[in-house]
């Protein structure tokens, strides 16, 4: 299966047969994606098929040996570092606070973009940290150490730093890690309210369900390649779930939001009067 919907080179970030590896092990060979302007797209794949290569790549960490990352008509990697950052943030897979920050201080460093050594902290900072801690639920924590908090609550306070960045594109490497149900879906339903009000979002996720539900463009992955890109309604079949998953599912809509709605067939078991 091979669906692609996108123009290739329309949008703001995109990349163009690109050969991603560590070392001399590849990952990917010869790679093209677009990430559609003001879309909500979620790379998704078994284990070890290349979705968190992909999102580094994307975001500068991981240069290409062949082929390139276009952001805004250029090269990613002939722009700064900085001037990276103040277009495109990014929440890795692991992140380390360093010792003895408070959540305050921590969701401060996404204002660190914006500053120079003439344009210091501003009344601008300080709203954008306060925005971050309040829309993430952190900010009766913020005089806590990062290193006291739960997996989960830690997890809150990173998504609050690249909020504050205040980027027009986010990127995020399994952003519901460490959460529990409630909070993933708290997460998801802000992720999608930032993509309303127009920012684009890139997110890594395992969970095929939420990345249908809240998608406007599925890549989905398998060995390092795509396997197929596009509107959720639209590529999510029970065909696509066995090629990439190896899973045998039936697909119907959610319930809720009408969306494609994944059920692993499994065995059936018969659980009533199970103690």
């Amino acid at each position: 299966m091979n669906t692609d919907t996108s123009q290739s080179g329309a949008n703001r970030l995109h990349a163009d047969a690109i050969t991603l590896g560590y070392d001399k092990r590849v990952i990917s060979r010869e790679l093209s994606v677009e990430i559609p302007d003001g879309s909500f797209t979620m790379i998704v794949g078994p284990n070890a098929c290349g979705k968190s290569t992909l999102l580094r790549a994307l975001s500068r960490l991981l240069p290409p040996s062949a082929g390139q990352v276009v952001l805004d008509g250029r090269a990613i990697s002939s722009y700064r570092a900085k001037e990276v950052a103040r277009v495109l943030g990014l929440l890795p897979q692991s992140s380390l606070a360093p010792d003895g920050i408070t959540v305050a201080d921590l969701v401060a460093r996404g204002r660190h973009p914006h500053q120079s050594m003439i344009r210091q902290w501003s009344p601008a900072d300080e709203q954008a940290v306060r925005a971050a801690m309040e829309a993430t639920g952190v900010t009766s924590l913020s005089g806590r150490l990062v290193d006291e908090l739960s997996g989960g609550q830690r997890q809150r306070v990173w998504v609050a730093m690249v909020l504050a960045q205040e980027t027009p594109l986010l990127l995020l490497d399994e952003p519901t890690t460490f959460l529990d149900i409630a909070h993933q879906i708290e997460l998801m339903e802000l992720l999608a309210d930032l993509n309303d009000e127009g920012r684009t979002l890139v997110t890594v996720l395992h969970d095929l369900n939420q990345a249908a539900r809240y998608g406007t463009h599925l890549i989905a992955m398998r060995d390092g390649a795509v396997v197929a890109q596009g509107a959720p309604a639209e590529i999510v079949t029970a065909e696509l779930v066995e090629e990439v998953f190896g899973l045998a599912c039936v697909v119907r809509p959610d319930p809720v939001t009408g969306t494609p709605s994944v059920t692993p067939i499994g065995r059936v078991r018969d659980r009533r009067g199970a103690r």
